[in-house]
């Protein structure tokens, strides 16, 4: 097992955000981690990284403990996060951003130039200067520069014009075939549900539903993620 993430209960201060999430995932899946705003997918896939430490449960990775280690060691353990808002380094070029993080392994900075052939024509041009589509594209080639084990994709395409969400998606659906793990947060469903293996859906920071997409009925969307 690549990920288990055991009964953990998160707290900003005094309010408790998870009651009790249990999430798992193998090597090669792609999880789509769903539910409604405020549910606790993004404070679930803090917690996964140690950026929101869990006060109760347990997460390994890979085997190894890391609810107890701090968020630079559980990245190196093989965990990239591209976080919701992008987060790129904004008075560095493109390349700079790529390379600052790059750890050795298949992903080099000629293949992230292949999965998205923007970034290479604007390699020497300052994040902070590129379109919301191409910074988004950025955070994804830097995460996938640092050669993780395990892709965390929170709301990667929201907010972006429909040309770059499809850019994002076709990307997505050629790391999948790539055999890489993806756990995913997203709202398109229609692109989202054919590229997932298993659905786990959140309903007030606890587990309200899991299976396959085929399995995620128009009654269950309706129930979980309906607004």
């Amino acid at each position: 097992m690549l990920l288990d993430v055991h009964d953990i209960q998160t707290f900003y201060g005094g309010s408790q955000a998870l009651f009790g999430v249990h999430l798992k995932m193998d090597e090669g899946e792609v999880v789509a981690l769903m539910g409604r705003n405020g549910m606790g997918k993004s404070t679930t896939i803090k917690s996964i990284c140690n950026l929101t430490p869990p006060k109760a449960g347990r997460i390994s990775f890979g085997g190894q403990p890391t609810d107890r280690q701090p968020p630079h060691k559980v990245a190196r353990l093989g965990i990239g996060l591209v976080p919701e808002g992008r987060r790129c380094f904004p008075n560095l070029t493109v390349y700079e951003n790529l390379v600052a993080a790059a750890r050795p392994g298949r992903w080099t900075l000629e293949r992230v130039n292949d999965l998205f052939p923007r970034l290479a024509e604007r390699r020497d041009q300052l994040a902070r200067s590129l379109s919301g589509g191409e910074q988004q594209m950025l955070a994804v080639g830097r995460a996938l520069m640092t050669n993780p084990r395990l892709l965390i994709l929170d709301e990667a395409t929201e907010g972006l014009a429909p040309v770059i969400r499809l850019d994002i998606w076709r990307a997505i659906r050629a790391l999948k075939a790539d055999g890489l793990s993806i756990l995913v947060v997203d709202k398109t469903l229609s692109e989202l549900l054919p590229v997932a293996d298993r659905c786990v859906v959140l309903e007030n920071g606890r587990n309200a539903w899991e299976g396959r997409p085929d399995a995620l009925t128009a009654e269950l969307q309706d129930r979980y993620l309906g607004v």
